[in-house]
């Protein structure tokens, strides 16, 4: 295992087998997030883009929560929110590009995404999770929007990745009410796709995480852009066409040849993302 410095102890990063997991790391806090920690989580998710070394990424948090959004103490103790010392126009550049750096880099990054949830994700710590491609949550875990509570609107792309899961109408619900969904809710209407004990999340994890950064990482590269590309354009002919080029280029490489061998031969296939 190695472990990367992070820049600030906010946020762990370890690379295990091709699977980089990423811990938010302020556990007496619910994992709230800080300047510095989105600030690092950008950092290892655009260095994490181009490793080959890295197949599979885990975002998760430390101790019994995943994150719950924003500092709120914090926001309510210096009184503004979103501003703070910097005019509003350069707040919202700001906010956009740190969106686009880590909500945004999880959704679009070419390799399998995973969020790991041991407990409360809330605010802009659900939107995290929901931009990643795959959620395994504990038992005793919920979500929640939580915006409405403090009267935000909501950011990190939690309205466009719940829209598209679980149709505008529910997120809508969501949103306006801020309700808590429990982690047998959220399997039931699409928000994450395993529930386990607690005790078993991280094993569960492995498991998941283990099978995405042996598969072929190419394949998946293009499995993803499909995906995005099918919700940003929603025009059928495009994504038919898309769909066709990156079959053909799949069917180039050196994974494809192996596992097809392997197919015939009553074997398991070994990728290795060429």
């Amino acid at each position: 295992m190695a472990t990367f410095e992070t820049g600030t102890d906010d946020l762990l990063a370890d690379l295990d087998g091709g699977v980089l997991t990423l811990t938010m790391n302020r556990p007496k806090a619910r994992n709230a997030m800080t300047r510095p920690m989105v600030t690092a989580l950008a950092e290892q998710l655009g260095k994490a883009e181009l490793d080959p070394q890295v197949r599979c990424i885990v975002l998760t948090g430390a101790g019994k929560g995943f994150c719950a959004g924003g500092d709120v103490k914090g926001m309510a103790a210096s009184g503004d929110g979103t501003v703070g010392q910097n005019t509003i126009d350069g707040a919202i550049h700001q906010q956009r590009v740190s969106q686009r750096a880590t909500a945004g880099k999880l959704y679009s990054m070419p390799k399998p995404t995973i969020a790991a949830l041991p407990g409360a994700a809330a605010g802009a710590g659900l939107s995290l999770a929901l931009s990643c491609d795959l959620r395994i949550m504990a038992s005793n875990a919920i979500m929640t929007t939580a915006f409405g509570r403090v009267g935000f609107s909501g950011d990190y792309g939690g309205t466009f990745f719940m829209s598209q899961l679980v149709g505008t109408a529910k997120a809508r619900e969501l949103y306006f009410l801020s309700d808590r969904v429990s982690a047998e809710e959220a399997l039931r209407i699409g928000l994450t796709n395993w529930v386990c004990e607690a005790e078993e999340l991280a094993d569960k994890t492995r498991e998941i995480a283990n099978r995405l950064a042996s598969g072929p990482s190419v394949a998946y590269r293009y499995m993803k852009e499909n995906f995005d590309r099918a919700i940003s354009s929603g025009d059928v002919d495009d994504c038919l066409d898309l769909e066709a080029t990156h079959h053909i280029h799949c069917g180039q490489t050196e994974d494809h040849r192996n596992a097809t061998k392997a197919f015939v031969e009553k074997r398991e296939p070994v990728f290795r993302g060429r």
